[in-house]
């Protein structure tokens, strides 16, 4: 039995019904080929079988079997598939919603699908599916169509439909909107069997199978309705380069570009000094002036942009120094909030640098003086000069715990002339997932891994065991929220929903650590205008039973802070920002609420609210109401507590890969392993 959907959109099904009409009049103002002549009565004789074709080819579909046999299809579970939902509901073929995961990795209810599907086929009704996955690779069968076949015992069939008159939209699989007052061809292909004790070698080969039929029933399509086949073929991905890409005009003007920006760096630097962003005493280190002597010894140098990339590397350090004892390892950060983490936390044989200004003078200098054996970058921290000089260098570069936004990405592709020679220039990349990876090869990267994100292997923020002590017994046992990393407008909010609970929980106190700890007598002057009662901790100030809402407006103590509630609102998902880190409240046994925009830690938050190890909530009610229900709805803590704690197992193993990559990096002949 297929599933049971919640309706669709209004404005999704208005759109579907107009689909399923202007379908049936390309159908019904069209000349109509068949090849096999017979095909549909042919088809009867094999039916139920797996109706395959490639995605951007489907549009036509639904008008193939004319209501000869029963027909399913599968559709995607998300509100924009809607529209092809209903226009196939329009046609009586049943809806079975859901998708490959393709390369991504990532659920979208493709292996429900697959045992619906399988149950609808032996039940007798043909299943109707497109061999290819978004978001690509276009025209390759992915592996769900032939496991289908395996499970069912049914053949699947290759289908294309045609016409001599169409458009075709950019997308990844070109797809394509048949014209009315065309000719109209229908091919269908020899079916396709899998064996049920296929093992992977025949799953293999089928699949291949698969692509080859579906590409000859395409081309034989648009072969006889004249149509041009170049037109709907998606491009091939570009070959992977083997070798630096050569540098560019547009590289080289940015290169000469910065070397003007040093005549004003001084000023610049002298600026941020003055607003407490540079420490004036190691400004030299800025311009390649290094403060400290280079070790003896193979050298790592790893750099972070901030306290989220340095928390995120520190074990990684940890670890390097750990399995060579004749390594050393130079950290560079860029902010000095950064620099005072790197000084608690570094142990011997690491030390802290600012990172150089990326201009080209300063660089060399930075490099002459260091001359480290592998240069390793973290996350987005990616500095043209800084990549050039070293690559010109021989130095072995590596990208770990790669991402990127959407944005960046769309950014990066348009400036081909940077990105290729670039990107091109890192040895290794490993990325926090497969999207990730992908896009990073689109880029140019020549050697690119997705294999997790790092934070999830770090350790949790440091916890200050005695202001902890403090601050629970200032609180005197009353229930509280963290609302920690919050962006304006987010702190108003958290207060309006700290009126709900407090009116139900009385003794209820809200503390919020805004992501910038500057804004922190901003978000008390707007609280108190509220009504709230609010005390500051920059002003050493501690919540009393008064107190409705705590700003700690300081910096370091986010550890302290998760130890110290049950529950974390984590901000910047309010707004469209993309949202903070979830895993160091996760980590110190809070429970997680997020607003609906997370995209900078997709991996994260999709795991964490799939095991129900964490709440996405949109309005100050919801927080409020969400809220109220974790603290006192009996075990719903601990139930939280044990879907994060299995979200985020199933994604650790990230610190192990990247260690063992960048030791394989490392010379050959400064390999020494220290005995165990």
């Amino acid at each position: 039995m297929a599933q049971s959907p919640k309706p669709e959109s209004r404005i999704g099904r208005f759109a579907g019904l107009l689909a399923a009409r202007y379908t049936r009049f390309v159908r019904n103002t069209s000349t109509v080929v068949y090849e096999p002549s017979d095909a549909v009565a042919r088809a009867g004789e094999i039916h139920p079988f797996i109706l395959a074709m490639w995605h951007g080819q489907f549009v036509l579909m639904p008008t193939l079997h004319q209501g000869a046999f029963p027909v399913s299809a599968i559709a995607a579970r998300h509100s924009d598939a809607a529209v092809v939902r209903t226009m196939l509901g329009e046609f009586d073929i049943e809806v079975v919603q859901g998708a490959g995961a393709g390369e991504r990795k990532r659920d979208r209810g493709g292996a429900t699908a697959l045992r619906i599907a399988t149950r609808l086929l032996k039940g007798g009704s043909t299943f109707s599916m497109t061999a290819d996955i978004p978001p690509g690779p276009a025209r390759k069968a992915g592996t769900g169509i032939t496991m289908l076949a395996r499970y069912s015992g049914r053949p699947i069939v290759p289908f294309a439909v045609a016409t001599s008159r169409f458009l075709v939209l950019p997308t990844w699989s070109r797809m394509t909107i048949n014209l009315p007052f065309s000719k109209l061809a229908y091919v269908i292909g020899d079916p396709i069997w899998v064996p049920p004790d296929a093992g992977e070698d025949v799953l293999e080969e089928r699949r291949r199978a698969v692509e080859a039929g579906l590409n000859r029933v395409t081309a034989r399509a648009y072969e006889i309705v004249g149509g041009n086949l170049a037109r709907v073929t998606p491009p091939a991905p570009p070959e992977a380069l083997t070798a630096p890409a050569a540098e560019g005009l547009t590289l080289k003007l940015y290169r000469g570009g910065t070397r003007l920006f040093g005549l004003v760096a001084p000023l610049l630097l002298a600026v941020r000094g003055r607003q407490g962003k540079e420490d004036p005493e190691r400004r030299g280190e800025r311009y390649g002036k290094a403060s400290l002597p280079r070790p003896d010894g193979p050298l790592v140098w790893v750099h972070a942009a901030s306290v989220g990339e340095t928390n995120a590397v520190l074990p990684v350090i940890e670890r390097l120094l750990a399995e060579r004892e004749d390594l050393s390892v130079l950290l560079t950060t860029g902010t000095v909030t950064s620099a005072a983490l790197a000084k608690r936390r570094l142990g011997p044989r690491a030390f802290h640098q600012f990172i150089v200004l990326d201009v080209p003078e300063y660089v060399r200098a930075f490099l002459s003086h260091w001359k480290p054996d592998l240069a390793v970058f973290a996350e987005s921290e990616i500095w043209p000069n800084l990549v050039m000089e070293s690559s010109a260098r021989s130095i072995p570069i590596a990208l770990v715990n790669a991402r990127m936004s959407a944005r960046s990405s769309k950014r990066w592709k348009r400036l081909k002339g940077i990105s290729l020679p670039l990107f091109s220039r890192f040895d290794l990349v490993l990325a926090q997932n497969d999207q990730l990876a992908r896009a990073f090869k689109g880029l140019g990267a020549r050697r690119v891994q997705g294999i997790g994100n790092l934070k999830i292997d770090a350790p949790p923020p440091v916890v200050d065991v005695m202001e902890l002590e403090r601050l629970r017994q200032a609180l005197d046992g009353r229930p509280i929220l963290v609302a920690a990393s919050t962006h304006d407008p987010e702190e108003e909010i958290v207060g309006r929903a700290h009126a709900l609970i407090a009116r139900k929980l009385p003794r209820f106190c809200t503390i919020i650590a805004p992501r910038h700890p500057a804004r922190g007598k901003a978000i008390a002057e707007m609280l108190r205008g509220k009504g709230f009662r609010v005390a500051l901790r920059s002003e050493g100030k501690l919540p009393d039973a008064d107190t409705d809402i705590y700003v700690a407006d300081t910096i370091g103590e986010l550890g302290t802070l998760y130890s110290l509630t049950d529950i974390a609102f984590v901000g910047g998902s309010l707004i469209r920002h993309g949202g903070q880190n979830p895993v160091e409240a996760v980590g110190h046994g809070a429970v997680v609420l997020t607003g609906p925009h997370w995209t900078n830690f997709r991996d994260f938050y999709t795991a964490l609210l799939r095991r129900k190890g964490a709440r996405e909530v949109s309005s100050a009610e919801e927080l409020a109401a969400a809220v109220e229900q974790i603290l006192t709805q009996e075990g719903e803590l601990e139930r939280m507590r044990g879907g994060a704690k299995t979200a985020l197992a199933s994604l650790a193993g990230a610190l192990d890969r990247t260690v063992e990559a960048l030791i394989e990096m490392l010379p050959e002949g400064s390999r020494v392993r220290r005995a165990s």
